[in-house]
């Protein structure tokens, strides 16, 4: 397979970064963009920078880049990293396009976005990914990834994960990549404080105040986790039980522990931080929303949870980007 294009199917933030990495170890690499995207790398090339200092461009000749999905054709592997809400469509262009054998990987925040491939591209190998970190797009054709951490693939005979590592970038197979997903998901739950308070990511974390209120939401996640029978895999060496309690420790001991367990650039901001700075609908249905319907299922209350899907959508219909809130103002009546 890897003698056969990768190609990055929907290439936005982490996309371009991890489609850039490959392309730039030699891997032959395709991206399908959108026309803004094309434009900015064909006018400036592609820069990937992280919190390391590490810089590495591309010229733009070096990927191709279309916004055609028939650019599926020859692949060999498809990366997906389209927004959740927008799998369905990617899967029918996939399955149109792609040949049979490709092996499609989901590089996408969530638990269900495997499942609707898989529905959709029939008997098709379909594998689960986890990306632990943030990538900023910075505009001018750079991509800066703002955290650490190893990609995360479901294993296979064929060893995919291994197939796309590449130096400074390294992919684990996971024998458990569902449990994998929703320690990552229970991280993920952050995204909304993040984007409500208007913060750099080390900065909210360096807080105590922002980090009981994300240490309670994490246990409402966990609670409706536990009922359902679903045991995380902690993204981190910290296992996710033990979370809830780390982040309330005094700001002096947390600090000196995470930063001995995951690297955070000063300006790393989430994903659904980005969307409300761009005004797009963002994942929350897909994050916090995931964990509501096991809830729900389940008789497990999740009240500050709910307030804070509340809060998201206000700010997504109101269209001013992040409103800046507290702590204080998050909870509410919650």
């Amino acid at each position: 397979m890897t003698d056969r294009p990768i190609v990055v199917a929907g290439a936005g933030a982490i996309g371009c970064f991890v489609g850039g990495m490959l392309a730039a170890s030699s891997r032959r690499v395709a991206l399908l963009v959108r026309p803004r995207v094309k434009t900015e790398i064909e006018r400036f090339g592609l820069r990937l920078t992280d919190f390391d200092g590490f810089e590495r461009r591309l010229d733009a000749g070096q990927l191709a880049l279309s916004q055609d999905p028939s650019i599926f054709h020859s692949a060999g592997i498809v990366l997906v990293t389209v927004k959740s809400a927008d799998t369905p469509a990617v899967a029918d262009q996939i399955a149109q396009h792609a040949p049979p054998d490709a092996v499609i990987v989901s590089l996408q925040n969530g638990v269900g976005n495997v499942g609707v491939l898989q529905e959709r591209l029939g008997g098709r190998q379909v594998l689960a990914g986890m990306v632990p970190f943030n990538v900023i797009a910075m505009g001018d054709g750079r991509f800066h990834r703002s955290t650490s951490g190893d990609i995360h693939v479901g294993e296979d005979a064929a060893n995919t994960a291994a197939a796309l590592s590449v130096p400074g970038l390294h992919l684990r197979a996971s024998p458990d990549i569902a449990g994998v997903q929703w320690g990552k998901l229970i991280l993920n739950l952050n995204n909304a404080l993040s984007a409500l308070s208007d913060m750099p990511l080390a900065a909210q974390l360096a807080n105590r105040e922002w980090r009981r209120l994300f240490a309670d939401q994490m246990v409402e996640g966990l609670a409706a986790l536990k009922a359902a029978g679903i045991a995380p895999v902690s993204a981190t060496p910290v296992p996710a039980s033990w979370t809830p309690a780390l982040l309330r420790l005094p700001d002096m001991i947390f600090n000196a522990i995470l930063g001995r367990t995951m690297k955070i650039d000063p300006e790393a901001r989430s994903s659904m931080w980005q969307d409300l700075k761009q005004g797009r609908r963002t994942e929350i249905d897909y994050l916090q929303g995931a964990v509501i319907a096991l809830a729900e299922q389940n008789n497990v209350a999740v009240p500050l949870m709910r307030r804070i899907v509340a809060l998201i959508k206000e700010a997504e219909t109101a269209g001013r980007g992040p409103p800046q809130l507290t702590p204080r103002q998050i909870r509410g009546a919650a």
